[in-house]
């Protein structure tokens, strides 16, 4: 009766010796967390779902800047419709979907950190040249440049990725102790080299880019306050340079909110090392994938077009003859 019982709490009882046990969780704790965890999944997954009909559908939202904001919400939108839903899988159930599937886990959550942290950078590249050099933003930054740079950023981070989990790929389930598990682990040399890649520098550009942005939107603010003038050019350009603002203060709302999510992580990585306390990690890991659900309510905030797009989505006019074309700005 014992052996059955001690079976019973196992992920494969068939596989006594190998097996891992099952997660220990009080049933209204589980049922719940994993009510809460997959109703954030699919609303982030429909959420920036809404962002790419958006942006890929209306031709007057293919810009520069709505085309790094494309890139960055299927990065998000891969968070809602994979990665939630494996996690929640992995930390609160056995891993039954094999050795395979957990070392592409493992690396499509490498692939989307990387891609999801290079967009940032971009965009944040995006608003330095558009505020601080606009007379030249037009030729820099243009939109063949910006996929061109998206293209890259996907490329790199899905190869860094490769690199980074090439051991388990090689050999999949190398780092689980038992059936039933999906675990991953880097050496010391690895672990730096990431850290210094993917947060250290990436975080560095991001804040001085921003910063300077910062200093440039605020002295141009007060010299548009300063100085009135009834030139329809300058009114024009004023005007422009309003409209650069809004759209710099927009991103970097983008911006904080990310780093916001994103350093937790890595600050209990630094501080940490080796003791690892499983669910502070799981907690911060779902802090991160919530940003995902928190970008496009930004755009809701602060982009009218976006609210525009969403109704003609919702109420399904985009069906309609033409409406690509469709004014939403």
């Amino acid at each position: 009766m014992m052996e059955i019982q001690k079976g019973a709490e196992l992920c494969f009882p068939q596989l006594l010796n190998s097996s891992c046990r099952k997660p220990t969780f009080h049933w209204s704790k589980a049922v719940l967390l994993n009510i809460v965890l997959s109703f954030i999944s699919l609303i982030t997954a429909a959420l920036n779902l809404l962002v790419i009909i958006s942006v890929s559908h209306f031709r007057q939202l293919h810009t520069p800047s709505n085309i790094l904001l494309l890139s960055l919400a299927v990065s998000d939108f891969l968070v809602g419709l994979l990665l939630i839903p494996l996690e929640i899988i992995r930390n609160t159930a056995c891993w039954v979907l094999g050795d395979f599937m957990c070392s592409i886990y493992y690396n499509l959550v490498a692939s989307v950190f990387c891609a999801s942290i290079g967009n940032i950078v971009l965009i944040s590249v995006d608003r330095y040249v558009a505020i601080c050099d606009p007379l030249h933003y037009p030729t820099r930054i243009t939109v063949v440049r910006v996929k061109i740079s998206v293209c890259l950023c996907w490329f790199c981070s899905t190869f860094a990725s490769s690199l980074y989990t090439k051991d388990m790929l090689i050999e999949p389930g190398r780092y689980n102790s038992c059936y039933g598990e999906c675990m991953f682990f880097t050496s010391d040399t690895a672990g730096i080299v990431d850290l210094v890649l993917t947060f250290i520098v990436p975080v560095s550009v991001i804040i001085v880019l921003y910063m300077r942005v910062f200093v440039v939107a605020v002295s141009q603010a007060r010299a548009m306050r300063s100085h009135v003038t009834a030139v329809t050019l300058q009114r024009s350009l004023n005007q422009t340079n309003r409209s650069e603002l809004k759209a710099a203060r927009t991103l970097g709302v983008l911006v904080v909110v990310y780093l916001a999510s994103f350093c937790p992580y890595y600050c209990y990585s630094l501080v940490e090392g080796n003791v690892v306390n499983y669910s502070s990690l799981y907690f911060l890991t779902m802090l991160f994938y919530f940003n995902s659900c928190l970008n496009p309510l930004i755009y809701a905030l602060f982009y009218p077009w976006f609210r525009n797009a969403v109704k003609l989505i919702i109420t399904l006019q985009i069906f309609k003859y033409d409406t690509s074309e469709a004014n939403i700005l």
